[in-house]
């Protein structure tokens, strides 16, 4: 499943795939285990073959949800797998998942090895750059209740996946704020 995607994105060699496919760890997650603990450094990039994931942190010993992704989508601690720093979220699976992974140094060495991945790398990297900036866009220029029905857009069954409390503070709300907006619907 990762190879199609990064095939949608850019056609890959025969031989970058089987570099890949060599490399790849598949491996089942269960609800609520954490793929990353704040202070860690992250050590995998992970492909969502199957699953619901969110990342959060804490702030005055609460918990902000930063992001949520689905099936088909890549997740990483991005400033902690590149600059091979610890990391200030956690990474939390929400309901059992299929991930698919590589670690750092094995996407360094495809990186090097074939040429033709920097520029998958490079689109997907423009990929969520564009998707945190619009988020950060979202957040200052929408309405709460703009912001909710665009992550329904984006992730219908969210309700399902996530709790109240998860989905208010991605949305930078109160709970009860949530509510009346989910009232109103």
């Amino acid at each position: 499943m990762l190879l199609n995607t990064l095939n949608s994105i850019n056609i890959l060699s025969p031989a970058l795939q089987l570099q890949i496919n060599q490399y790849l760890v598949e491996e089942e997650v269960s609800k609520k285990q954490l793929l990353l603990k704040a202070g860690q450094v992250s050590q995998r990039i992970y492909f969502i073959k199957k699953g619901f994931i969110r990342a959060y942190y804490y702030k005055d010993g609460e918990k902000f949800t930063s992001w949520f992704m689905g099936e088909g989508e890549i997740i990483i601690s991005v400033y902690s797998f590149f600059s091979r720093n610890p990391s200030f979220e956690n990474i939390e699976v929400l309901e059992d998942a299929v991930l698919q992974s590589i670690n750092w140094d094995q996407l360094q060495k495809l990186y090097s090895d074939f040429p033709e991945f920097n520029l998958t790398g490079r689109l997907i990297t423009e990929k969520y750059y564009i998707r945190s900036e619009e988020r950060s866009i979202s957040l200052q220029t929408l309405s709460a209740k703009q912001r909710y029905q665009d992550l329904l857009k984006a992730y219908p069954g969210i309700l399902q996946k996530a709790s109240l409390g998860q989905i208010a503070s991605y949305l930078s709300i109160k709970q009860e704020t949530l509510s009346r907006i989910r009232a109103q619907n």
